[in-house]
């Protein structure tokens, strides 16, 4: 059996999706550094990013992020019981959800004008127009993303992760190429390769890989728009569809809020957020993607304990490894910036305004870490109410923050409302959470926590240093070789710092690594 059908453990899940996402995000800043050596933060990068905004809200209206996570738990239980009406039960999912991107998607190309108005209040004329071309172009990619986001559920339940881990690769790679070769070849102008490698890459990966792989083995799918337990859904549907929390809004508020502070804002708090969710992607997201199934299926047993203990693994080992990433690229952040993006249109004085706006938005890296994990626990317990709402109750506190606050400060007071917005969020949650479940999901958490950092304060600070002796002594050949290896020396310090201390003092953040790697000593010597 291939890695790509087998069923996975949670370690081995764990480990595909961190990965996946360590290079997803690497081929993001690829991508991001191709975008910004041919457009620098002008007009046309703005632009890109800013076509974006309704197709995400439309992919954030059917929760599609969220699908498989509403989805998972009733269709678990249903194929448990009756593997029949299972498959009716997802065929009824799948055709509303097909049926609502389609009607939402055609409306949005319907009414592009006004709402290309609505979220990028600071364009006008040309690049108003060309805001609207890229928008119809990127639309269609939303019904592959939320039809994809049901069949891979359908992954997730059998704990097939490799294909998951697949998809935003594919997706990413597609961007680029298309970005890059539909240009090239003069076929269009501009960024509209970028837009047309969106939908091809969301149609390839997110859906056409997905549904392949589940046909392999069982898929029964046959149109329907009936079936009783779609009410249940709706409900749990329902408030990730009508809340739009922080987190969802979060990468929105900084394009349109970003139009408002001049040329070039939105790109650059673009490149900022990519890279400050790089360690976000490497720790919360495939933590929370791992652990989820196993979080369901623990509380379909009716396990609380084994629930929680799970969790707290999870928090433990999440927050353990975010807060050092995060610090380490937050005191780098120049020599970060300049080697991922210097060069071509993009010039050092935007890497001189982009590497504060970086330091202020890895400050929620852990808050960040925090949320993805600790709703997965709300939303495993089929409770997607408690999030939503809190969530949507700040988004609309922050609204007039953003507004008469942030804007008049510029783009880092951007930045800054965003961090505060996402730290105010999940000491909410903690609160709610501590309230209805205890402290058994947080335990030993902030100690964990706590030692991690200590163990890396020695290599962050003598990355520093090194960082500051090493990147001037080659800066006058290039500084891209001069922040390469800056970063090469500082990194190679940490690592050999942190890696031992952190195996000493809070070990459990490294215990997945370790007993993957005794396993795979233990096999070779008995081979």
């Amino acid at each position: 059996m291939s890695i790509l059908s087998k069923s996975q453990g949670m370690g081995v899940a764990a480990l595909l999706l961190a990965a996946s996402a360590i290079l997803s995000r690497l081929m993001g800043l690829v991508r991001d550094k191709v975008i910004s050596w041919q457009f620098g933060a002008g007009n046309e990068a703005d632009i890109y990013f800013a076509a974006f905004v309704v197709p995400d809200l439309i992919n954030y209206l059917l929760a599609g992020g969220f699908l498989g996570i509403t989805l998972m738990p009733l269709l678990a239980r249903r194929f448990a019981e009756d593997e029949a009406d299972g498959w009716k039960f997802f065929s009824t999912v799948l055709t509303w959800m097909g049926l609502a991107a389609l009607v939402l998607t055609t409306a949005a190309m319907i009414f592009v004008a006004p709402l290309s108005r609505l979220v990028a209040p600071g364009l006008e004329g040309a690049d108003l127009a060309r805001l609207q071309v890229f928008m119809r172009i990127t639309l269609p990619a939303q019904f592959f993303f939320l039809t994809g986001s049901c069949v891979t559920s359908l992954l997730f339940l059998r704990r097939q992760f490799a294909i998951p881990a697949l998809a935003p690769l594919i997706y990413n790679g597609c961007i680029i190429f298309f970005g890059v070769s539909l240009p090239w070849s003069g076929l269009v102008e501009g960024m509209s390769g970028y837009c047309i490698g969106v939908v091809l890459g969301a149609a390839l990966g997110t859906l056409l890989l997905p549904l392949h792989m589940v046909r392999k083995t069982s898929f029964h799918f046959r149109p329907n728009l009936s079936h009783p337990l779609c009410r249940r859904f709706l409900l749990l549907a329902l408030p990730l569809m009508l809340g739009q929390t922080i987190t969802a809004l979060d990468e929105q508020f900084l394009r349109i809020f970003g139009s408002l502070t001049g040329d070039g804002s939105v790109s650059l708090l673009n490149y900022s957020k990519r890279v400050a969710q790089v360690p976000v992607a490497m720790v919360g997201q495939a933590a929370a993607l791992a652990s989820y199934p196993f979080l369901v299926s623990l509380l379909a047993k009716g396990d609380k304990t084994a629930f929680f203990e799970v969790l707290a693994r999870a928090l433990r080992t999440g927050l353990g490894l975010i807060l050092p990433l995060a610090l380490w690229i937050a005191v780098l952040a120049p020599s970060t910036f300049t080697l991922l993006f210097f060069g071509g249109r993009m010039t050092e004085a935007e890497i001189v305004r982009a590497a504060p706006l970086l330091q202020i938005l890895l400050c929620a890296s852990p808050f960040w870490v925090l949320l993805e994990l600790l709703t997965r626990g709300f939303y495993a317990q089929t409770d997607t109410l408690t999030p939503a709402v809190s969530g949507t109750i700040l988004t609309l506190v922050f609204l007039p923050v953003y507004a008469c606050v942030a804007v008049p400060l510029g783009a880092w007071g951007i930045a800054l409302t965003s961090t505060v917005s996402l730290v105010l969020y999940s000491i909410v949650l903690v609160v709610l959470w501590l309230g209805r479940e205890g402290r058994a999901a947080f335990s030993g958490v902030l100690v964990t926590a706590g030692k991690s950092t200590l163990c890396a304060l020695p290599g962050i600070a003598g990355g520093y240093f090194l960082d500051a002796w090493v990147h001037p002594l080659l800066d006058p050949v290039s500084p891209i070789l001069g922040a390469f290896a800056g970063l090469s020396t500082a990194g190679l310090l940490f690592l050999a710092t942190f890696v031992p201390l952190g195996m000493k003092f809070c070990p459990e953040i490294f215990a997945r690594l370790q007993e993957r790697w005794q396993a795979r000593r233990k096999k070779k010597k008995q081979s």
